[in-house]
C-alpha cells in the first residue's frame, strides 16, 4: 500500500487496525486517560499550589487557618534572623526557668538536708525521691512566702495596674530576691565572686545578680553539708555502739546494720525526728 511518499505494509497491522509493535505502549497510554479524567481536580490543585509556592519564594506569603497565621518568606532577612535568635533564647530561658528559680530560693538547702536524713537512716528508697522533692517544694513555698508577697505588692500589682514599666517591675522583683539571698550568703562567698568579676567596691543593694546568685548557691551548699554532718553524728554513735557490742559478744559474722537500722528508726521516731529537722530548716532561714 502506497500513500504519497510513505510505504505502509499491511503486515504491520492486526485485525483491529492497530500496529503490532506499539500495541502495548498504546494500551498503557490509553489506560491513563481515565486516571487523568478522574483526578483532574486534584492535579489542578497540586499545580496551583506548586505555582503559589514558587511565587512566594520572592514575596511574602501569609496563609491563615482561623486564628493561626503562617508566613513564608520575607523581604527583611536580617531582622527575621534576629527575631528567630530572640525566640530561641526565650524558649531556652523558659526551659531553664524552673532550675534557675529553685537555685535562687531555699530549695537547695532543704532538699540536700532531707537527702542526708535518708542516708543517715541507711534507707535506700524510703522516703522516695518524689516525697523528698515534694516536701522540699512546700517548705520552700512556706519560707519564700514573705518574699513573694513583697514582690507581688511592689512589682506585680503596680505593673498590672500600668503604674510602672516592665523594667521597673523587674528591678523591684530582683531587689527583693537579692535581699533574701544576701541574708543567707556569707560575705566571704560574695567577695570571692566580686573579686573574680574584677568589680569596684559596691554596696550590697547594687550588686548584680550574676555575683549574688553563685555566692548564694555556694553558701547554701556549705550550710546544707554542715547540717547534714550534725544529723549524721547521733546515727554514727549508734553504729559504733552496736558494732562494739556485737564484737564483745563474739558475733563478728553478723552485720552491724542488721541491728543498728531498727535502733536508728526507733530513735528517730521517739524524738519526732521529722519535726525537728523541718523546724531546724525553717529557723535556719531566720523565721
Amino acid at each position: 500500500m502506497k500513500m504519497g511518499t510513505f510505504n505502509i505494509q499491511r503486515s504491520t497491522f492486526n485485525a483491529e487496525g492497530l500496529p503490532r509493535v506499539g500495541r502495548s505502549k498504546l494500551n498503557v497510554e490509553c489506560s491513563m486517560f481515565p486516571f487523568f479524567r478522574r483526578h483532574s481536580l486534584l492535579l489542578l490543585f497540586i499545580f496551583l499550589f506548586a505555582g503559589a509556592l514558587t511565587a512566594s519564594a520572592q514575596t511574602n506569603l501569609t496563609t491563615g487557618f482561623g486564628p493561626v497565621q503562617i508566613t513564608l518568606g520575607s523581604n527583611n532577612g536580617p531582622q527575621d534572623v534576629d527575631s528567630g535568635i530572640k525566640i530561641l533564647f526565650f524558649m531556652t530561658l523558659l526551659s531553664l526557668a524552673p532550675s534557675i528559680m529553685l537555685l535562687m530560693t531555699c530549695f537547695t538547702r532543704v532538699a540536700i538536708v532531707l537527702s542526708f536524713v535518708r542516708s543517715a537512716l541507711q534507707l535506700q528508697g524510703t522516703p522516695a525521691n518524689q516525697i523528698i522533692i515534694g516536701l522540699s517544694l512546700f517548705i520552700t513555698y512556706f519560707v519564700m512566702a514573705p518574699t513573694w508577697e513583697n514582690i507581688s505588692r511592689d512589682a506585680i500589682a503596680p505593673y498590672q495596674a500600668k503604674q510602672i514599666s516592665g523594667q521597673q517591675a523587674l528591678d523591684r522583683a530582683s531587689g527583693h530576691i537579692r535581699t533574701f539571698m544576701l541574708k543567707q550568703t556569707r560575705p566571704k562567698d560574695v567577695e570571692l565572686f566580686v573579686a573574680m568579676a574584677k568589680m569596684e567596691p559596691t554596696s550590697a543593694d547594687q550588686l548584680p545578680l550574676r555575683v549574688v546568685i553563685p555566692g548564694f548557691i555556694i553558701s547554701e551548699l556549705r550550710t546544707a553539708f554542715q547540717m547534714g554532718f550534725l544529723i549524721f553524728v547521733p546515727f554514727i554513735l549508734i553504729d559504733l555502739v552496736v558494732a562494739t557490742v556485737l564484737m564483745s559478744m563474739g558475733m563478728m559474722m553478723m552485720p552491724p546494720m542488721t541491728i543498728s537500722m531498727p535502733l536508728k528508726l526507733l530513735l528517730f521516731v521517739l524524738v519526732d525526728g521529722w519535726s525537728l529537722v523541718v523546724q531546724s530548716l525553717v529557723r535556719s532561714f531566720g523565721m
